[in-house]
């Protein structure tokens, strides 16, 4: 566009202001202390938002806190913007003042101003004020999740005085459930121990057995005053010295020493609905633990609106916004020419969030074979940081998209953890086989993470043998999984191959998985004089028979095994999937 037709382009109004308060020292005056007035809200704003940081209303109702904080502002920018008003409207503009827009009064122009200044003021508020009640509703609805988590574990661990059954009380089923005897059934229900037994009884497939009745009109009210006094004893805790640092924690520092009632739901929620033990993290803790998460919409909300506020205001004020947006085409097509690449990046970053194609903390492996967790995923570049922290690819987003990429944890929540191994010829299979499986029950019951949660997936945990609650390796189980798997493969040169997989909750618990396979493997094998070959070839010249007699003299005891244990699935008919 030509300069000349640029120089035509009309402001509207705007052109107005400047002569009307060029016309009358009193309206400057009353601009200035407009002006002045707002900068010295904005300082008490500050001032108070601090104060506001350090009271208790701050860390038990944080949402209400931001809200006031926010609401604090506006409310005395505009009572000091419509007192100008009055005042001017009132007292200076009885004076003449002309316009050089006859059609349009001074008083009027000038009340604009002041209007202008009111609306966006207000945009600002609730450009601020929905994002925070989005959160809330957001908060509130993780607080139902919560409540659900409890409910499935039957209580929490730091609950008080069995909180669950004051709530609920477990009813017996009329029927007698499958995998039990009428006798036993009717046993286990003359007795407290017994009821307790059937109240944790999983069958064969994991599913629970009777059912559960309200003993309190608003069970989730309930357990609410319960999460909020375990917060108050922590907070009390915290400020009284009660803690492991040993001294009072002090509120209203940056970084905070004391979590928030909403972040410390989600410390709980991440290391499973643990107790939260005061200062067992560092100052600023969570807030370093969500540097470089990419900011949600929510988050975004606040510019949008307010720019919607800012064209409102300027379309009344009579600025042709397609004439400035015709004006700005140009440079944006440029501007989108040279940045090309960089857009390419954020829509693929939009396509991967909106699709869920891999979120951080995946594990994934990428075509050139690179395999390991996904750490970051900015707008510019993913960031996959190795399984044994030995390095971090950097990736331009863009190009996740169209790659191929294996993602082992996207709905995925059974892992085979497979162990091969060989056994001698003098060895009978059927043996080996059962002997497998005693080993896999085991792992099934010892192999469990730092914890104390079981790492392989099964219908029912073992816990509820124990009157326990369960630690989760039963939950969210959607398939009938009979395990061990044992698989009896080849002959080999000098061995009889068997294979043997057991499944797990994720792909990293495969790995400390199959390690304790393989230690309980050699106690079990050593037991029972399963004898591994050598990796070499062996020659017999009349002591095959001696060996052949020393591996028999245990017969009796790994017969014993496969009365026992059984043989798994092995000799069973089925489909032979594998």
């Amino acid at each position: 566009m030509p300069e000349d037709e640029l120089g035509q382009i009309s402001i509207g109004e705007f052109e107005t202001v400047s002569e009307l308060l060029a016309s009358s020292e009193s309206l400057q005056i009353a601009f200035f202390i407009m002006i002045l007035g707002i900068i010295g809200i904005v300082i008490g704003y500050r001032k108070f938002s601090a104060w506001i940081s350090s009271k208790k209303i701050y860390y038990h109702r944080p949402h209400l806190s931001r809200f006031i904080r926010r609401a604090v502002l506006p409310f005395f920018a505009i009572a000091l913007i419509t007192s100008i008003n009055i005042y001017i409207q009132t007292g200076v503009l009885d004076e003449k003042i002309v316009s050089i827009d006859n059609s349009v009064s001074s008083a009027e122009i000038f009340a604009k101003l002041l209007n202008t200044f009111n609306i966006l003021v207000i945009g600002y508020t609730f450009s601020h004020l929905i994002p925070i009640m989005l959160i809330k509703r957001e908060k509130s609805i993780l607080e139902k999740v919560d409540f659900d988590a409890w409910f499935e574990m039957r209580g929490y661990l730091d609950d008080k005085d069995d909180l669950f059954h004051k709530l609920f009380r477990w009813v017996a089923p009329k029927t007698t459930p499958e995998d039990m005897t009428n006798e036993e059934f009717e046993g286990y229900l003359k007795n407290e121990k017994g009821l307790q037994y059937l109240e944790n009884f999983r069958t064969s497939k994991g599913n629970p057995i009777g059912s559960y009745e309200k003993l309190v009109g608003n069970p989730f009210e309930q357990w609410k005053k319960s999460e909020r006094a375990k917060y108050q004893k922590y907070f009390d805790d915290c400020i009284s010295g009660n803690n492991q640092s040993g001294r009072k924690l002090r509120t209203g520092l940056k970084p905070d020493e004391i979590f928030p009632i909403d972040v410390w739901r989600e410390e709980k929620r991440d290391s499973g609905y643990e107790e939260v033990i005061p200062s067992s993290r560092p100052p600023g803790y969570a807030k370093k633990k969500r540097d470089g998460i990419p900011r949600s919409t929510k988050q975004v909300i606040p510019l949008a609106i307010f720019i919607a506020t800012v064209l409102g205001v300027l379309a009344w004020w009579g600025v042709d916004l397609i004439v400035i947006a015709t004006a700005t085409g140009g440079f944006s097509i440029g501007l989108g020419l040279a940045l090309q690449e960089t857009m390419q990046n954020y829509f693929a970053y939009i396509m991967i969030r909106k699709d869920k194609i891999f979120v951080e903390g995946d594990r994934v492996q990428l075509e050139t074979g690179y395999n390991g967790y996904v750490h970051r995923i900015t707008p510019r570049v993913t960031y996959i940081r190795d399984g044994l922290h030995e390095s971090i690819a950097v990736i331009p987003t863009r190009q996740l998209v169209s790659a191929q990429i294996i993602n082992y944890t996207k709905e995925n929540k059974l892992v085979p953890a497979i162990i091969k191994v060989g056994v001698s010829y003098l060895n009978n299979p059927r043996q080996v086989a059962s002997i497998l499986v005693k080993i896999g029950k085991r792992a099934m019951k010892e192999v469990v993470d730092t914890k104390g949660r079981h790492l392989c997936r099964q219908n029912r945990c073992p816990y509820l043998d124990e009157n326990k609650p369960s630690c989760g390796c039963d939950k969210d189980l959607h398939v009938e999984v009979v395990q061990p798997v044992i698989r009896f493969n080849e002959f080999n040169e000098s061995s009889l191959d068997f294979s043997m997989w057991i499944y797990v909750k994720d792909f990293g618990s495969q790995f400390k998985t199959k390690t304790d396979l393989r230690m309980i493997m050699y106690e079990e094998f050593k037991k029972y004089d399963i004898r591994i070959p050598w990796p070499i070839r062996t020659i017999y010249q009349g002591d095959e028979k001696r060996e052949a007699d020393e591996i028999s003299r245990l017969d009796d005891k790994r017969n014993d095994v496969i009365d026992k244990y059984g043989l798994g699935d092995i000799g069973r008919g089925g489909d032979g999937d594998e």
